[in-house]
């Protein structure tokens, strides 16, 4: 997993670094420092969408509006911030037993959001440049494992200086009543509350151990006797409390929950997941993890027979595009890039993936249809800069300067870099025919930096 981003295009090896310094209040900045490192993954971001549209649509939040971030920490955590943003940690996700625990957790933070709690200290939260937060948190998706970028899974180096564990602390009175407003919402769904009081009664043992020895979880959301009591109350007296969760759901959990050890931890994997056990999602796990250590005369194969057994699965297909380019194969990658694109086409991160490697090739034939899939991409990657990036790219394979100038303007304003995004919209409007919607969105994007500055 790359820290800083190590960006391939076709002309050659970019180096970038997406750091966010934040201007830390005094008090936030004292004590341990921290940095967050972010993953993208198309896959485990559509299975966490799929158990939380349930919950989403019983609050009466649009599922759409809302982001998550999923952060590659060993740390059990989660939280919401900059509103409609939840964080998710990986080590979160590796921890929980089972698909109804997760759900109990999104429903707690869905609670925080509908709640319109905010973490502890807005003011602070709005001192330290929520806009820098929440457009690093829009363009997650800039880099892939090893290098390939929007492929598979994908990690960023997050930002300094974040704050310390207190910042991210709710009061037991917003913890009390998530829990409640949760509850309501896993209710309307129709999905028992059973596995919020189990990953609750796990964490409950954490409360008798020091403070620095305790899960993150706990420290950041204070727990109480009460509050689980409350919870296993309501069980008793829900309608839904045996209800199991819709078929396939725990398989999508165990998928997840193998890729993200074969990526994070292949070594693990590999013990963890044995030859012998012939479940997907062992396979899976195994593919993944041997794909990590470099063994692909073992983890091709492997991949091979997972398409065999699901033809129509793009994940897997994305794995093997993913795999096979990395390692320069870029020609042979395209056909499971392009089948996976098929059989998810409103996979922004997937069409992001096809048309690096479509650019990778160095092939004038399929400039074009680099530049379709990336303006596919955008309807749900718009805030991506590496979406821009490549945009740039393919504009500098036509010979068009106008283009490539709107793009690292759009691509420097997902950035949050007022100062290139106001200098590439002004070479743009020069550029570009007057009128043109990409002139006329160059206008507006030197509006818009410039209001900020003033």
């Amino acid at each position: 997993m790359i820290k800083a981003l190590a960006l391939r295009f076709g002309f050659g090896m970019v180096a970038a670094a997406m750091v966010l310094t934040l201007a830390m209040p005094a008090w936030a900045q004292q004590g341990r420092r921290a940095s967050l490192d972010f993953i993208r993954d198309a896959e485990i971001e559509h299975i966490i969408r799929t158990f939380s549209r349930p919950i989403f649509d019983a609050a009466g939040i649009d599922a759409d509006a809302v982001t998550f971030a999923l952060v590659k920490d060993r740390a059990v955590n989660a939280f919401v911030a900059g509103g409609m943003n939840i964080f998710l940690y990986t080590g979160l996700l590796q921890q929980v037993e089972e698909p109804s625990q997760l759900i109990g957790v999104i429903a707690h933070e869905t609670g925080h959001i509908a709640g319109g709690h905010l973490v502890r200290g807005r003011e602070a939260m709005e001192n330290a440049s929520t806009e820098a937060i929440l457009s690093l948190l829009l363009g997650l998706g800039a880099a892939a494992v090893s290098g390939n970028a929007g492929a598979g899974m994908a990690t960023i180096f997050g930002g300094q200086e974040l704050a310390r564990r207190s910042f991210l602390a709710f009061s037991r009175t917003q913890e009390a009543s998530a829990d409640q407003a949760g509850m309501s919402f896993l209710d309307r769904a129709g999905i028992s509350v059973r596995g919020m009081l189990r990953f609750f009664e796990i964490l409950s043992s954490q409360e008798l151990l020091p403070q620095d020895s305790q899960i993150e979880y706990v420290r950041t959301h204070p727990l109480t006797r009460d509050r689980i009591d409350s919870v296993r109350s309501h069980l008793e007296h829900s309608r839904f409390a045996d209800r199991p969760l819709p078929a396939g759901w725990d398989d999508l959990f165990q998928r997840m929950k193998a890729k993200l050890e074969g990526f994070i931890q292949p070594v693990v994997a590999l013990r963890h997941y044995r030859e012998s056990d012939p479940s997907i999602a062992a396979r899976y796990g195994r593919a993944v993890a041997l794909y990590q250590r470099g063994d692909l005369q073992a983890a091709l194969p492997m991949i091979d027979r997972l398409i065999e057994a699901e033809p129509k699965n793009p994940f897997f297909l994305e794995l093997k595009g993913q795999v096979l380019m990395e390692n320069g194969r870029v020609k042979e990658s395209l056909a499971p890039y392009r089948r996976s694109v098929e059989l998810l086409p409103e996979s922004g991160l997937l069409r992001a993936a096809l048309a690096q490697a479509l650019l990778e090739g160095n092939d004038p034939k399929v400039i074009d249809e680099a530049l379709a899939n990336l303006r596919a991409a955008q309807v749900q990657e718009g805030h991506t800069p590496f979406v821009w990036r490549l945009m740039a790219t393919a504009w500098g394979r036509k010979n068009n300067p106008g283009m490539i100038a709107y793009s690292l303007a759009e691509e420097a304003l997902a950035r949050n870099d007022k100062g290139m995004a106001r200098g590439q919209a002004e070479r743009a409007e020069k550029l570009l025919p007057v009128g043109s919607p990409a002139w006329l969105r160059a206008q507006d994007i030197r509006g818009v930096v410039g209001a900020a500055t003033n």
